[in-house]
């Protein structure tokens, strides 16, 4: 039976492990064969306010990953890097000073 609402949990769970049985959240480091791309995942800001245009870039690097994948690429789309260092050292300054008081 189908259900009255959409259950993330249930779906999603089912997809990923799919997903990763398929290699998909990984390139193949040792294929020599195809081209290399890789595109770097910024993490959330510290500041945990997250906007519309978080959304439209992961979108985008999205669909960039899976169009240079269709098009024979070996790709990585890697999370990680740091994009709001300043952010993140306000932010960071901000709750030691609260501790110090």
């Amino acid at each position: 039976p189908m259900q009255n609402a959409y259950n993330p949990v249930e779906v999603e769970a089912e997809w990923c492990a799919w997903w990763e049985s398929q290699g998909f959240f990984r390139a193949d480091e040792k294929d020599t064969t195809k081209p290399n791309f890789v595109i770097m995942l910024p993490p959330p800001n510290v500041t945990g306010s997250l906007h519309l245009g978080h959304a439209l870039t992961n979108a985008v690097q999205d669909a960039i990953a899976r169009w240079r994948r269709m098009s024979g690429y070996n790709v990585l789309w890697l999370p990680g890097t740091d994009h709001a260092g300043i952010a993140t050292q306000v932010v960071v300054e901000k709750q030691l000073a609260k501790s110090e008081r």
